[in-house]
């Protein structure tokens, strides 16, 4: 049976054998379709605290067409980071609410070791660190897999795969019967544009995080059920 409470600042999680984590700052890292999302979806339930992701703060500004989803279109259609300044002002303001105060996992962010350093000092300046930086290896062969298969529900945002998690109807969301769409992010040239900008510019993250003796290496392959299991045994 799980079993989450709150021991003074701690949260307790009973599936662990009683293991006391103090503020469970989290930062996932990885190549784009390494499940990060979802990984962070299930930590969340798990330890009840929030997905902090980039990626779907970012489209949310695009679906509102704010100054901010206006100026990230173009990076992001064309598989580019988007400019460090707009990434670390959301996230600045988003550790700042209150939800974070017990912990977070930060889901696509840093990409970059400017990012990191920036996401060090304003932690700092709050009284937080990060505890645990984990990072899921997936082969790029795999990824390209992963991420050409992926179908969005135009209506209701609902996510699917051609082959992994099919629609009952080709084409239509089984939630709100609205147009599934491969995303411009999610076609093969631009996914392995994707994947060498992780590799020049997000990889060195690994050493960044390494050197502070925080970096907990998880293979990303399997069942999602296995990933998870490998994770929370890098948390205990």
């Amino acid at each position: 049976m799980k079993v989450l409470c709150k021991v003074e600042n701690e949260l307790r999680d009973e599936d662990n054998k009683g293991l006391v984590i103090m503020d469970l700052n989290i930062i996932l890292l990885g190549p784009p379709g390494c499940g990060k999302g979802t990984q962070a979806k299930m930590l969340t339930e798990q330890y009840k605290i929030p997905q902090v992701s980039t990626g779907d703060i970012l489209r949310e500004a695009l679906k509102k067409e704010t100054a901010m989803g206006l100026k990230a279109k173009s990076y992001m259609d064309s598989g580019k980071l988007v400019p460090d300044e707009v990434v670390i002002g959301i996230i600045q303001d988003r550790l700042k609410q209150s939800d974070c105060q017990k912990g977070f996992i930060l889901d696509g962010f840093p990409r970059t070791v400017v990012q990191a350093e920036a996401l060090d000092k304003t932690l700092k300046d709050m009284g937080k660190k990060i505890e645990h930086s984990i990072s899921i290896d997936v082969d790029d062969e795999e990824l390209l897999g992963r991420l050409t298969g992926r179908r969005t529900c135009r209506s209701c945002g609902a996510m699917y795969h051609v082959l992994f998690n099919p629609s009952k109807k080709e084409g239509v969301c089984d939630a709100c019967s609205g147009e599934l769409y491969q995303r411009d992010d999610d076609k093969e040239e631009t996914i392995s544009n994707r994947l060498n900008i992780y590799k020049q510019q997000t990889a060195p993250l690994i050493d960044y995080y390494k050197k502070k003796d925080i970096l907990r290496l998880v293979t990303g392959t399997g069942k999602i059920e296995n990933i998870f299991k490998r994770i929370k045994d890098v948390l205990k």
